[in-house]
């Protein structure tokens, strides 16, 4: 409160101030008025520059202090975002262990009737060129379909999706067609004994082409598979050279593969099975040429034919 006041005789005496100790106050800082502020408000008749200004009490006045500010980020209701909190009921985990392990007993499954016909057709058919094809012909067609009806959700990719899937399904053809050319010529057993050997390639690959260390376990448990695979080429009874070196050219390509997927595929907005139905389609896209170029349609018909002698017309059996 700011006021105006006389001083007078009978105020201010001498005997006023001997009598009594007036406390001192320590100095506080204290946010006045500026001449400008009291100018707009008061005006200047109200103010006298010749008459002494005193504080009458200092209990309405702001003190500022300093605090420390603790800084946070919040969101406006419009703007809100989710967030990411993960809560776990207890069957939650139960339910999700038996989901993935029911994905891998389906794949195993499936993967052992590919296996079986894949080699059926093989040995009445012997042209892994086109069987390959045929396969991601028939996998691609499952997938536009299922993108067709709703199935399944499409994918929205650009060209820079494209561009950095091209050298996966590189990787991911020669791998395909590898393995296919070595089941025509070896016992399948005897080929996927030699694709369990992938592991290996992997951190060979890892180690002396990226220059990534691993723990000393690791290079110890690679042993028993090098020594598994070994020993499966050196007592195969029927074993092919052609075989042999279609199963481990298809472990590298997909070594390269996964190697390629990791680096190249950060930050692709796509779910697994879209994924892998783009590559699917672009590895037939690359495979078609040169399946025309090693075997050909005359090559095809004429195999068609003698495996229709030989078994009858049945294309399911």
């Amino acid at each position: 409160m700011i006021s105006s006041m006389k001083c007078t005789a009978s105020s201010l005496t001498c005997s006023a101030f001997s009598n009594r100790k007036i406390p001192i106050a320590r100095p506080q800082l204290v946010t006045l008025p500026t001449i400008n502020n009291v100018e707009q408000n008061t005006g200047l008749s109200q103010l006298c520059s010749q008459k002494p200004l005193y504080l009458s009490s200092t209990e309405n006045l702001a003190l500022v202090k300093r605090r420390r500010e603790t800084e946070c980020q919040a969101y406006e209701a419009d703007r809100s975002r989710p967030l990411e909190i993960n809560i776990e009921l207890p069957g939650e985990e139960a339910a999700q262990r038996f989901k993935i392990g029911l994905y891998f007993a389906t794949w195993w499954a499936l993967n052992v009737v590919f296996n079986i016909y894949n080699k059926k057709v093989l040995n009445a058919f012997p042209y892994p060129w086109l069987t390959s094809t045929l396969s991601l012909a028939a996998g691609s067609l499952m997938m536009l379909v299922s993108w067709a009806t709703r199935v399944a959700e499409v994918p929205k990719v650009n060209l820079d999706f494209w561009k950095a899937l091209f050298p996966v399904a590189v990787a991911h053809t020669i791998g395909h067609v590898a393995a296919t050319v070595s089941m025509s010529k070896v016992a399948v057993s005897f080929t996927h004994i030699i694709k369990s050997g992938e592991p290996a390639f992997s951190v060979l690959v890892s180690r002396f082409l990226l220059g990534e260390a691993f723990p000393m376990p690791v290079y110890l448990s690679l042993l028993p598979i090098i020594g598994g695979c070994a020993l499966a080429a050196v007592t195969e009874l029927n074993f092919n050279m052609i075989g042999f070196m279609g199963a481990m050219i298809s472990n590298l390509a997909f070594v390269f593969r996964n190697i390629f997927s990791k680096k190249g595929m950060k930050g692709m907005s796509v779910s697994g099975m879209n994924y892998y139905a783009c590559l699917s389609i672009m590895s037939l896209l690359i495979l078609t040429p040169f399946a025309i170029a090693v075997e050909g349609p005359k090559v095809w018909i004429a195999g068609w034919q003698t495996a229709v002698s030989q078994i009858g017309p049945n294309f399911v059996w």
